[in-house]
């Protein structure tokens, strides 16, 4: 194994997992790029990013620019002499100028397993989708969006309980390993790289907030499956006699067997400590985990406790909060 003159590039927590990596590894980072600081919270301070504070707190010099197309921060780049730029969702992209100054080129982490998902909501979009698996790609990057030659691939199970958090921190765990198996073998790693086939390519649009509106009148199995996607963020939501009500966990049933289980989409079925049965297009959907404005998310059970009347059977969700 040869040590290799790295550089790492990323802004988020996930990033950050596999930066911690490189740090804790016995190849030289010589510095780390992340986006600049961004007003955040209720105050609209600046606020670092996770991969700049983890870059501080070990000492690695520092580089936020705005965009590398910029001729000083490609300058910055070149002047650093590496061997390989390591990006974990960095949010900016990389031209072709910078894609073609390290030695052996810049590495990407990618969240699904490539050719699968390509774009900025990877993880979110294989839940949405009803995925059965997912995973970490490590490729070589190229100027297309997330298309270059495959390195690598750890993979982990997507089961009807998992959400975005849970799939996140799967991936979180997986990455930093691989991406170190790889760097500490990478001429051998890229002389074996594989091309991706773009006829089994899927696009994973960033999240909009209006996607977050429960509609009450699709599949159960895919409006389960959206809460879960949108679980941590956005967060699906809902209304119910004018109250904004967002719902972190649930699951579909396509058995219904009740005298509403012909009702209109969005009407509450039964309400029981064990979940909110809604009903949509084909079944139920069972709430477990909702959260009322101004309040923390509760279980049904607690929550029902003090709205009880609110989720009583026959009761409507609706997509407005006038509804």
């Amino acid at each position: 194994m040869s040590t290799l003159r790295l550089a790492f590039a990323g802004t988020p927590d996930f990033a950050a997992r596999h930066l911690d990596a490189l740090i804790q590894s016995s190849h030289e980072l010589v510095a780390v790029l992340t986006q600049p600081d961004r007003p955040a919270g209720r105050g609209k301070k600046d606020r670092p990013s996770p991969v700049k504070v983890l870059a501080e707190a070990h000492g690695v010099p520092l580089l936020q620019p705005a965009s590398l197309r910029n001729p000083e921060a490609v300058a910055e780049i070149r002047a650093l002499r590496l061997d390989a730029l390591v990006v974990v969702a960095y949010g900016l992209i990389l031209p072709q100028d910078v894609l073609d100054l390290p030695r052996y080129g810049c590495l990407n982490v990618h969240g699904s397993l490539l050719p699968r998902w390509r774009g900025a909501a990877p993880i979110q979009r294989a839940i949405e989708a009803g995925d059965a698996e997912s995973g970490v790609t490590i490729m070589l990057m190229d100027a297309g969006l997330d298309t270059g030659p495959m390195l690598t691939k750890g993979r982990c199970p997507i089961t009807n309980t998992t959400s975005s958090a849970d799939l996140y921190e799967e991936l979180a765990t997986i990455g930093p390993p691989l991406l170190l198996k790889v760097l500490d073998d990478l001429p051998a790693q890229l002389s074996a790289a594989t091309r991706q086939n773009d006829d089994d390519a899927c696009y994973a649009a960033k999240i909009s907030k209006d996607e977050a509106l429960i509609d009450w009148t699709q599949p159960a199995a895919a409006v389960a499956r959206r809460i879960r996607a949108f679980n941590p963020a956005p967060g699906c939501h809902t209304f119910l006699n004018g109250q904004r009500v967002k719902v972190w966990a649930a699951h579909a049933t396509t058995k219904p067997a009740t005298p509403l289980s012909t009702a209109t989409p969005g009407t509450i079925v039964n309400a029981t400590e064990h979940g909110i049965a809604v009903r949509c297009d084909d079944g139920n959907v069972i709430l477990e985990s909702l959260q009322m404005a101004g309040s923390k998310a509760m279980k049904v059970r607690d929550l029902l406790r003090g709205h009880g009347a609110l989720f009583a059977a026959g009761n409507h969700f609706s997509a407005d909060v006038q509804a």
